[in-house]
């Protein structure tokens, strides 16, 4: 068969992969320098696309106050939708807000509920993934879209392959995530044996901001506070 490209074709592309690298470290170094000295917070994860009138947005903004009265700082992807409403609960409160924004041509800009000197702009998204898993003491994942699902397996994924010490990781709105539940639970686990039987434990599902903040207080009552690597 006839490859559909000519190998001098490739042989000619040329990258500036190497001085990238230096672009990589920069954002590390200006996460790092900028997230160490916040102190303990919870991740706010769900969909840049949810309308400020709706109840996930009002939820979210409502675990958001909560949490800050209990001494956690929020952190969000810094954006509109559920980021904002996270934001916005924590500015609510008089808690720490972060926001770790991420250039896109549709959707991001950054909400005006983060603290000034807690917004940070990054390029790349897997330096951004690694400061909200760093510096995060838990994560609360709203509904939301691909971005979100992302977000939850990496955290999934971490822990369960101990890369991370363990942390609270809850789904908001059970009615939303029951389909995935269920299919992670029946098929991933009883029927492909691709994960195991106790993985699905990894988290928790609740409906209410009072389940939230009850699950990470009962976590962080038998476990030290920290950076988790």
């Amino acid at each position: 068969m006839k490859k559909g490209y000519k190998q001098r074709d490739w042989n000619e592309i040329k990258t500036d992969d190497s001085w990238s690298i230096f672009k990589i470290m920069g954002e590390f170094v200006q996460g790092f320098d900028a997230l160490q000295r916040i102190g303990p917070c919870i991740s706010i994860y769900g969909s840049a696309r949810t309308g400020e009138d709706t109840e996930v947005y009002k939820q979210s903004r409502e675990v958001a106050r909560q949490l800050s009265e209990r001494g956690y700082g929020v952190i969000t992807g810094g954006g509109p939708g559920v980021m904002e409403a996270g934001n916005r609960g924590a500015h609510d409160a008089g808690g720490t807000s972060v926001g770790l924004n991420i250039e896109l041509p549709f959707e991001q800009h950054n909400n005006p509920y983060i603290d000034d000197d807690k917004s940070i702009d990054f390029h790349y998204f897997f330096v951004r993934k690694v400061m909200f898993v760093k510096y995060s003491q838990g994560f609360v994942v709203m509904p939301g879209g691909f971005g979100t699902l992302d977000e939850l397996f990496e955290a999934l994924t971490l822990v369960q392959t101990s890369k991370v010490d363990p942390v609270p990781i809850i789904l908001f709105d059970s009615s939303f995530w029951s389909g995935l539940v269920d299919w992670m639970k029946n098929t991933l686990a009883a029927r492909y044996k691709t994960i195991g039987d106790n993985d699905p434990n990894l988290f928790h599902v609740v409906d209410t901001p009072e389940e939230v903040v009850q699950v990470v207080d009962e976590f962080y009552a038998k476990s030290l506070l920290r950076p988790n690597f």
